[in-house]
């Protein structure tokens, strides 16, 4: 992924739903409970809808019972930006993948220990990979961390 050249707008809005496109690329929001992964329990890796970067694991999600996916840690050798969101009543961490610079969610500090992180994301900005399936679609490196 190295070589990654992210897509012109006209092109990522030919690519992505109305709603894909909101979140990922003008900082939108997805509604609570009513989002495609928020109480996804299968196992397998979650990569940025844009780009296909590996960013987080179903054995780090957890249920914050805030209505969207939450984790407490991205895969490890992933780099996350972080940036300082003042949008709403009090300033927050606005998470972004390092690749597309797409909009995934916000990190809090209210997570479970030991490190009380909790990464709060978008499920209209990843898709969902199933363990199954990760081999056929080149995340086969991955596959260690879920013991195969």
């Amino acid at each position: 992924m190295a070589d990654y050249k992210k897509p012109s707008s006209q092109e990522l809005r030919a690519a992505l739903t109305e709603l894909q496109f909101s979140v990922t690329q003008e900082e939108g929001t997805e509604p609570p409970f009513d989002n495609e992964y928020w109480d996804n329990k299968q196992a397998g890796i979650y990569v940025d809808i844009v780009s296909g970067e590996a960013l987080f694991s179903s054995l780090d999600k957890f249920d914050s019972h805030c209505g969207w996916p939450s984790f407490t840690q991205p895969l490890q050798n992933t780099q996350l930006t972080e940036k300082t969101d003042n949008k709403l009543f009090a300033a927050r961490t606005e998470v972004r993948s390092q690749l597309a610079d797409s909009h995934l969610g916000h990190l809090f500090s209210d997570g479970p220990a030991p490190e009380g992180l909790r990464y709060c994301i978008n499920s209209a900005s990843v898709r969902f990979i199933a363990v199954e399936n990760m081999a056929e679609q080149g995340y086969q490196e991955l596959l260690q961390i879920f013991g195969e």
